[in-house]
C-alpha cells in the first residue's frame, strides 16, 4: 500500500504543478508586469489578473474541502470570479501571485497525506486534487495564450513552444 500512496501523492503533486504537461503553473505568471496582467486583448473574455483570482478562489475552496470543512459553492459561476478586471498597482499584482503560490503550496502539502483514497461525499481526496489540478492547468493554458497575445511569452524560466 505504501507504493500506491507514494504514486498517488506524486501524481497529485505533478497535477498541481503542471509538471510534465506544461510550464509550471506559478512560473507562467513570472515576469509579467502588473499592467499587462490587467490587459484584455480584443476578443478575450478575461485578463490574466482575473484568471489568477479565479484560480485562487477555487484553490482556497479545495483546501477547505480537503481540511474537512464544507465550503459553499457559489450560487452562480460569476461568484467564483472575484475582484477587479485589472490590478490597481504592482503591489496588488504581486500579492495575487504570492497568494496563488501559497494556495498551490497548501494543496501540495495536502497531497502528501496518506488518506488520499478517503471519500468525502462522492469524491476521494485524490479525485479532488486531480480536479483542482485540471482546473488550474486549463486556466494556466489561458494565461499562456493571453501572454502570447500580449507579446509577453515565454516567462523568464522559458515555456513550451512547439
Amino acid at each position: 500500500m505504501a507504493d500506491i500512496d507514494a504514486l498517488l501523492q506524486r501524481t497529485a503533486r505533478r497535477s498541481l504543478s503542471g509538471k510534465d504537461s506544461h510550464v509550471d503553473a506559478a512560473a507562467a505568471l513570472a515576469g509579467l508586469s502588473w499592467k499587462l496582467a490587467g490587459e484584455r486583448p480584443a476578443g478575450a473574455p478575461h485578463t490574466v489578473f482575473q484568471l489568477v483570482n479565479h484560480m485562487i478562489y477555487w484553490q482556497e475552496w479545495v483546501v477547505k474541502w480537503l481540511d474537512g470543512r464544507n465550503p459553499k459553492p457559489p450560487k452562480r459561476a460569476a461568484g467564483s470570479w472575484p475582484g477587479r478586471v485589472r490590478p490597481g498597482s504592482r503591489r496588488e499584482w504581486e500579492r495575487a501571485v504570492r497568494r496563488f503560490r501559497r494556495e498551490r503550496d497548501a494543496l501540495v502539502r495536502r497531497s502528501r497525506r496518506p488518506d488520499l483514497l478517503e471519500k468525502r461525499g462522492s469524491k476521494t481526496r485524490v479525485e479532488m486534487l486531480h480536479i483542482i489540478g485540471s482546473h488550474t492547468s486549463y486556466h494556466v493554458g489561458q494565461v499562456a495564450f493571453l501572454r502570447q497575445m500580449l507579446g509577453a511569452w515565454p516567462p523568464p524560466s522559458g515555456g513550451v513552444t512547439w
